[in-house]
């Protein structure tokens, strides 16, 4: 009997190579990343979603097993794999975790929030929606460039030139490390670790 999971840590993104280095890609990016890093292979088609099974844990702290995912439906479905997922697993969603990008916060900032609105993110509203509640807990990485970048669709889904790339590999790098550290240390923690390295940006309300 195949040993039950105790967290579900979802990356939302688009499949499909052309959208593989795009900003609305990062949950993706953090996602191989964590997998990288604890040896996990997301390969198994389950739900709708390409899904790792493994342990992540951190130095001195117990390893959690968890199921690593990557929804295979288009962003604004992406609800329906979560749920299918969280079925699968057992899981309630007080043992999920959501990574994602986030268009209203500055490139390279990174917030972690244990619940809230979708704020306009259409992957965010699709697991909200089907999961049935907004207390999930979530890792959010801005992905605003200003006059730079531009803002909506066609900014988010556009191939970055390679110094931006190296920029975003990092940014789901440092995601994936927030991941690590809610599974070790729990949300409220990890919020006083990572939250308090944006600079400039006023305290949420919770």
């Amino acid at each position: 009997m195949e040993e039950r999971r105790e967290f579900l840590v979802v990356g939302l993104g688009n499949p499909g190579e052309e959208y593989e280095f795009t900003p609305h890609n990062l949950g993706f990016l953090a996602i191989d990343r964590l997998a990288e890093s604890h040896a996990i292979r997301v390969t198994r088609k389950e739900c709708d979603a390409r899904v790792g099974l493994g342990v992540v844990g951190l130095l001195n702290a117990r390893g959690k097993r968890v199921a690593l995912a990557k929804p295979q439906t288009f962003m604004n479905e992406s609800g329906r794999a979560v749920q299918g997922l969280l079925g699968r697993y057992e899981l309630e969603p007080d043992r999920l975790i959501v990574v994602y990008d986030e268009l209203d916060l500055p490139w390279g900032t990174l917030r972690i929030r244990p619940k809230g609105s979708a704020a306009g993110h259409k992957g965010m509203k699709s697991v909200i929606a089907h999961v049935g509640t907004p207390n999930i807990a979530r890792v959010r990485v801005g992905v605003d460039r200003g006059r730079e970048g531009g803002r909506g669709a066609d900014f988010l889904l556009s191939r970055l030139r390679r110094s931006q790339k190296k920029e975003l590999e990092e940014m789901a790098l440092r995601a994936a490390e927030a991941v690590e550290s809610i599974l070790a240390e729990g949300v409220e923690k990890s919020m006083a670790i990572f939250n308090r390295r944006a600079q400039g940006i006023e305290q949420e309300e919770e």
